[in-house]
């Protein structure tokens, strides 16, 4: 017998015990109508009071609050899957027939294969004893004392068993095989249950474009600022100096700054913090300090038309800072200290960012360091409602991302900041 087969068989059992309440007391009532002596003795009185019960028992099971206990009975006895069964009360009419049908059908068979339990393995194991054991005169079963069937019984006794065990196997199956019709979750939950799982990879995916976005982009800063400097340092004393002091003052900046964003991802993890989305700088308010951590790093960097302060809506704002940010990551990790073009302009639809550089050996996206980053920037750009492409394009490796806004166009100012 496997271990689901006994699971099935307990929770057979537990049915039976669940409808001893109504079986005792559709049993009194048969008792006093029709003055049956004592019904488990009578089989006529006894099959009446089986059927009457369950009546009683479906009536009882529409009520919304028997769905959990059951499906919770369910998932542990009989293996169903966790997704296959509905979560909460029955809401719908159709919800409490269902929940009361399974009732109907858990403690219908319970109490058969209960009953069965009970009665089948005391009989069978005097049947197994018979050939050397003889009942008494006042034994309440017929039994042969003589001939070939007395020798047959105890074949008869193994016959018994394996029939049970045969017949609790057939009805936990039936059980397990209803269990997601009658008790699983509604159309209506199912969608309900969507949308939650949907929402819950929503937060985790933009949790993970937050950490991706801010530490990963300053760590890539700061191993390539601490190398400089440790070459730096074997050369020119006063050289190596000077320029290792701005390497550790940019990497102190860095870590700091990276410290706050870290702790914001981790406070909504513990449901505690703020958005993750607000730990960081709009475009305007963070793009001076990111270029000059991007410089100190070794990055030569151009940028084209700075959007002025508080013309992008605040999400757009942080968005488009995280969009450059991971741009300027993936121009450090495959190309450090070739020159880098950033450009931002409004346009009647929107905010166009292009960071472009010259095409490395091995260009950056999901052959060269899995991607990640460049998929966060798409995934931000759609859930504004716009666009990315990245990609070779005349000899160099440019990332193009288009943000709507809606405002109107804000003419470029022209001016480069190097």
């Amino acid at each position: 017998m496997t271990a689901a087969t006994a699971r099935r068989w307990l929770h057979l059992v537990v049915g039976g015990a669940l409808l001893m309440p109504y079986f005792l007391f559709v049993g009194t009532v048969v008792l006093a109508l029709l003055g049956v002596p004592d019904f488990f003795t009578d089989p006529p009185a006894l099959a009446l009071t089986f059927t009457l019960a369950l009546p009683l028992v479906a009536v009882t099971a529409l009520v919304p609050a028997a769905r959990p206990p059951a499906v919770a009975l369910a998932r542990g006895l009989t293996g169903a899957a966790p997704d296959a069964l509905a979560d909460g009360p029955a809401r719908g009419r159709a919800d409490r027939s269902r929940t009361a049908c399974w009732y109907v059908l858990h403690l219908g068979l319970g109490g058969v294969v209960a009953g069965a339990t009970l009665a089948v393995p005391p009989f069978a194991v005097l049947l197994l004893a018979l050939p050397v054991v003889r009942p008494g005169p006042g034994s309440p079963y017929t039994l042969p004392t003589a001939g070939p069937a007395l020798y047959l019984a105890p074949l008869a006794g193994l016959a018994l068993l394996a029939a049970l065990a045969g017949v609790a196997a057939g009805a936990g199956a039936v059980l397990a095989r209803a269990a997601p019709v009658l008790l699983g979750p509604s159309p209506r939950e199912r969608l309900e249950r969507a949308e939650r799982r949907a929402a819950e990879l929503a937060v985790r995916n933009r949790l993970a474009r937050e950490v991706h976005d801010s530490v990963g982009h300053a760590l890539s800063a700061i191993a390539l600022q601490a190398t400089a400097a440790r070459r730096l340092l074997d050369g020119p004393a006063a050289e190596g100096r000077a320029f290792a002091g701005e390497a550790l003052s940019a990497i102190e900046e860095t870590a700091r700054r990276t410290v706050g964003e870290l702790d914001a991802v981790l406070g909504v993890l513990r449901e505690s913090g703020p958005d993750p989305g607000t730990a960081a700088p709009g475009l305007a308010e963070g793009l001076p300090a990111l270029l000059d951590r991007t410089r100190a790093a070794g990055c030569r960097v151009t940028v084209r038309g700075t959007p002025p302060p508080g013309v992008l809506p605040p999400p757009l704002d942080r968005e488009a800072y995280r969009i450059v940010q991971e741009g300027l990551a993936n121009a450090l990790k495959h190309a450090p200290g070739a020159p880098v073009l950033l450009r931002l302009e409004r346009t009647a639809s929107g905010l166009s960012v292009r960071v472009a550089q010259p095409l490395p050996p091995a260009p950056p996206g999901p052959s060269a360091g899995g991607g990640r980053g460049l998929a966060g920037v798409t995934e931000r750009a759609r859930l504004l409602g716009g666009s990315a492409t990245a990609g070779p394009c005349g000899g160099d490796w440019v990332l193009d991302v288009t943000l709507p806004t809606g405002a109107a166009p804000v003419p470029r100012t022209g001016e480069e900041n190097r």
